[in-house]
């Protein structure tokens, strides 16, 4: 969320960073420049009726003890009076705010200038590739077809249990799983410095407001009506909230957070092969990274965390390519915003199988997670920051397609087999 002030000295800017971000919403600068002045205005009234009322109060105090009684009698009515306006001022005061909150609600956050203007995919930037894409010299088989040959994952049963894009991951297949998670938060500790932590599953209203989720992706996410509660699309919702309404010294920033979750999201509406087997699922395993740091530290730790994401793909052998999202295509709450995309030799295009992000304040003023500077002076909203390291299905297609050979068989990365405890899929 926007600071009202930061809205209210550079409401051009806003209109612009909103058109960039392709919302139909310009408009709501013009709402939440009328609804703040309210609210000051009833701010301002409140702050005056409490200033006349204190006077007032002294003012019958001193009447009382110079026995002037019926002046204290016609300051007391007056006092009366004030408590009355008083408590029709602070209800007007509520009513204003939360006016003026909900308005700031769909308010998109700030683009970086770093960050190119676009509407679409298409005008995402490639900044780096990394590795050789391998050149099969036989007829490769899909990551679908290898999961079946080797019965690595059953959608059929899945479909059966629980609906299309819940698969069941069997045998070899759900040790990979298994393996793939181990060594992501193995190396997010042991060479990152991230502490480990295993977060809920399920989030309320509040939580998912805090970091976004809500009211701009409520269709992606499974809700749990009787409870007031969602699935989690991703750990960075509870992980960034574990701070909520906290106040943390300056000298414990940065404060590193991984967890595994199964992540659950209603893909809506997709069909054709570039959904297909691990492609598109409604429930996958993912390791997310979510940092809070000092303001001042913020895009540094975006650099560093996406080398933290992009470290594991090297270790894993797999080539892959930076993009760095345009306005169009970056979201609703990021203010810089990278992902990392592997190649899959059988299907012959590029999976997304990670998105680093700056919020800059975005999330932590809706979260008011601040932070006491150590020189004492007034309390202030740190930036938080996420990244996935990473997301497991396509990292898993990748790694069946890539590695495959002639003969069938399919070859375990050197740094996964202490995990897996085996060298070979076939």
């Amino acid at each position: 969320m926007l600071d009202a002030q930061f809205i209210r000295e550079h409401p051009d800017l806003v209109r612009r960073a909103i058109a960039q971000k392709g919302t139909e919403e310009v408009s709501v600068v013009s709402s939440i420049l009328e609804a703040d002045e309210r609210h000051r205005a009833a701010v301002t009234e409140l702050q005056d009726i409490r200033t006349e009322a204190n006077d007032e109060a002294k003012k019958i105090g001193r009447l009382m003890r110079d026995g002037e009684q019926k002046a204290a009698r016609v300051a007391m009515a007056n006092a009366g009076k004030l408590k009355s306006r008083a408590k029709e001022v602070e209800e007007l005061v509520r009513e204003t705010e939360a006016i003026l909150n909900i308005l700031l609600l769909v308010v998109p956050n700030i683009p970086h200038t770093s960050v190119p203007i676009g509407k679409s995919p298409e005008d995402n930037r490639v900044v780096k590739e990394y590795g050789l894409r391998p050149e099969l010299d036989f007829d490769p088989l899909l990551h679908w077809e290898i999961l079946e040959k080797y019965d690595l994952a059953d959608f059929d049963r899945g479909s059966k249990v629980a609906g299309a894009g819940f698969p069941f991951y069997t045998g070899k297949g759900a040790r990979l799983q298994r393996a793939l998670i181990n060594f992501f938060l193995d190396v997010a500790v042991e060479e990152g410095g991230y502490i480990e932590i295993q977060a809920p599953l399920v989030v309320n209203n509040a939580s998912a407001t805090g970091t976004g989720q809500l009211p701009d992706k409520e269709d992606m996410m499974y809700e749990i009506k009787r409870d007031g509660l969602f699935l989690i699309p991703t750990a960075e919702i509870p992980v960034t909230n574990f701070f909520r309404d906290d106040i943390i010294p300056e000298s414990d920033l940065p404060i590193k957070f991984c967890a595994y979750t199964p992540c659950f999201r209603r893909e809506a509406g997709s069909h054709g092969k570039t959904v297909r087997g691990l492609n598109r699922i409604h429930q996958f395993d993912k390791v997310e990274l979510v940092q809070f740091v000092h303001p001042e530290k913020s895009y540094e730790a975006l650099e560093s965390l996406r080398e933290d994401a992009e470290s594991i793909l090297k270790k894993l052998e797999l080539p892959y390519r930076r993009l760095l999202m345009c306005t169009g295509d970056m979201g609703f709450t990021q203010s810089k915003k990278y992902d990392l995309e592997v190649w899959s030799a059988a299907q012959k295009r590029w999976l997304e199988v990670s998105s680093i992000s700056n919020f800059e304040a975005f999330q932590a003023r809706r979260m008011q997670i601040r932070y006491r500077p150590s020189d004492g002076s007034k309390l202030q909203i740190l930036h938080t920051l996420n990244g996935s390291a990473l997301a497991i299905p396509r990292v898993v297609a990748a790694l069946l397609e890539n590695n495959q050979h002639a003969d069938g068989t399919v070859a375990i990365p050197d740094v996964l087999r202490p995990y897996t405890g085996f060298d070979t899929i076939g």
